[in-house]
């Protein structure tokens, strides 16, 4: 076959194949299991609370307790310079579909509006802060 022939020929497959666009692939199902979702709310915590020097995070840490026996992985604000003490807010999700429940003195406070909207977003999937 001659050169020109095969490039030809490859033009033609080339043109008839960018006609078939592929369909745009279904989004990823997001895992609602108790582990997973505790993932999701743990690195977007992290990011968009503790790691983003948000004034209403600063005075405390992320202590994370995702590996839990009892089937409820967890996630516990406890203050900055004082890790082993009492934590001021708990996020735990037991089950699957994970059952997520948010609870301790920062709910009552001013921000637990916004703490209760924010893992919620991240359980179901969203992302950003």
């Amino acid at each position: 076959m001659k050169t020109s022939t095969a490039l030809a020929l490859l033009a033609t497959a080339m043109v008839a194949l960018s006609g078939c666009k592929p369909e745009r692939p279904a989004p990823v199902a997001v895992n609602r299991g108790a582990l997973p979702t505790m993932e999701r709310v743990a690195i977007a915590a992290n990011g968009c609370w503790f790691k983003s020097a948000d004034p209403a995070f600063a005075a405390y840490r992320l202590a994370p307790e995702l590996n839990s026996f009892s089937g409820r992985p967890r996630i516990l604000a406890v203050p900055k310079n004082s890790p082993e003490s009492r934590p001021l807010l708990v996020v735990q999700a037991e089950g699957s579909p994970a059952r997520l429940d948010a609870f301790g003195p920062m709910m009552e406070g001013a921000h637990g509006a916004r703490i209760r909207k924010d893992i919620q977003r991240w359980a179901a999937g969203g992302k950003g802060c």
